[in-house]
């Protein structure tokens, strides 16, 4: 059933994020502007891209919303303006690093998200040119946004996940912190906040950032509010989420952070930690233990996972994956639309396959969704913290922790602890090697 009146079609259209179009929009400030009209203004010049004043406007309304249907202490609408211009200048910078990488998404494989809008829209594929042309919108110019920002979910499989190594070095001892610490298999609720700096920083640029690091790290252990200070300083992708990486096993935890969120109780903060990225404080906020097992019972699983954003709320996003299951079901291949339309970097590239792991590796509502579901069923939308899902399971088995299965799973783990550093990373390096001019 669709959902969408005819009068809410523009939101319903809206699949692309705004990073995708700001082109657009780019664009058509330009031809105004060489008609004399000023409509927009530039935010920021980014290398030969521009991000706008209407992009900064649109989403700072919503993450107020956001913000306050969260009961969040509101930081400043200055503090978030920067916040938001600063990740609208890397989803930018993102979109031309993909551009200049030759990083391309098939006609079929566009076609597949086009005839999806069309679908959810309660169209069909020949009609969408109109209905996107009545609400002002080129249908060449929205087929290009759309193969975009499927391109940029290629790029950080390819630059950051499909980079990371693991030594059977790693392994070892990763096996041993596991038999000889057991806070390593518990469970942490983690927040943090970054301060950057730059890739080649100067002494006083290392200095300044290390007396603002102390300064919040200071204000937190008195009581300040860590979201807050998150919103309002960090310079990680997790800023406008008040820092919050959510539940992360001891083993993993981001590789920089893993030794002192150990030694962290509930509700502590650590002292600012020096890493490659710049200088991260740490707040635990709730810790889980886990039992171990010898044998276990595992589930094999595969997901299709999909956000909210500034442009698609959750209603849209449900919508969008009832529409991607009774495509499954009337034959449609799992693998082959997780591959195109999952937002899971991780299992995206693996048509959305999450190997075989126990039910406990999971968040509590996407475990007790998979537990519940036979062999080969594909569940309804659902909703956890990530995101919304739709899931099925492959298989069910018990097996022996053998000394084979625990070094694949010591491998995993240890990849997963490398992502968040590693994007942190290449993301604060696209940024330093670009050209950025903010305008006031």
């Amino acid at each position: 059933m669709n959902i969408f009146k005819p009068a809410s079609l523009p939101a319903a259209l809206l699949l692309v994020s705004a990073t995708a179009f700001a082109l657009q929009a780019s664009a058509q400030t330009r031809e105004l502007q060489s008609r004399g009209q000023l409509l927009d203004r530039v935010a920021a010049v980014v290398n030969d891209g521009v991000v706008l004043e209407s992009e900064v406007d649109e989403q700072l309304s919503a993450v107020k919303e956001r913000l306050r249907s969260q009961g969040q202490q509101m930081p400043p609408d200055s503090v978030l303006r920067q916040q938001i211009t600063d990740r609208l200048v890397v989803q930018e910078v993102e979109i031309q690093h993909a551009d200049h990488a030759g990083l391309k998404i098939s006609d079929e494989t566009l076609n597949n998200a086009i005839t999806e809008v069309a679908q959810r829209n309660g169209i069909s594929l020949q009609q969408l040119p109109q209905a996107l042309a009545a609400q002002g919108i080129d249908y060449a110019s929205y087929r290009e946004s759309l193969r975009r920002e499927l391109t940029l979910r290629l790029l950080q499989q390819r630059d950051v996940v499909g980079r990371i190594s693991v030594t059977p070095r790693e392994i070892d001892l990763y096996l041993d912190r596991q038999a000889h610490h057991p806070s390593a298999n518990a469970e942490y609720n983690v927040s943090h906040i970054l301060i950057a700096v730059p890739q080649e920083a100067t002494t006083a640029q290392l200095e300044a950032a290390q007396k603002k690091a102390d300064d919040i790290y200071e204000r937190a252990k008195k009581g300040e509010d860590f979201a807050k200070l998150a919103i309002a300083n960090s310079n990680s992708q997790t800023a406008l989420d008040g820092g919050a990486l959510g539940w992360r096993k001891g083993t993993e935890l981001p590789t920089v952070l893993a030794d002192t969120v150990l030694a962290l109780k509930p509700g502590e903060v650590s002292a600012p930690i020096r890493a490659p990225t710049g200088f991260h404080i740490v707040r635990v906020n709730e810790v889980r233990n886990l039992e171990k097992k010898d044998v276990v019972e595992q589930i094999h699983v595969r997901h299709i996972l999909m956000r909210t954003n500034e442009l698609q709320d959750d209603a849209t996003v449900k919508l969008k994956l009832e529409n991607l299951r009774k495509r499954i079901l009337d034959g449609e291949d799992f693998a082959g639309l997780a591959q195109t339309s999952s937002q899971d970097v991780g299992s995206a590239a693996d048509g959305g396959d999450l190997g075989w792991s126990t039910s406990d590796t999971f968040v509590p509502e996407f475990a007790k969704v998979v537990e519940d579901l036979k062999v080969d069923e594909i569940s309804e939308p659902f909703h956890t913290q990530y995101g919304w899902h739709i899931a099925q399971v492959l298989g069910r088995r018990k097996y022996d922790d053998t000394k084979e299965l625990q070094r694949k799973e010591a491998a995993d783990q240890i990849r997963a602890s490398k992502v968040d550093e590693e994007t942190e990373l290449w993301l604060r390096r696209l940024r330093d090697e670009a050209y950025v001019d903010l305008k006031s």
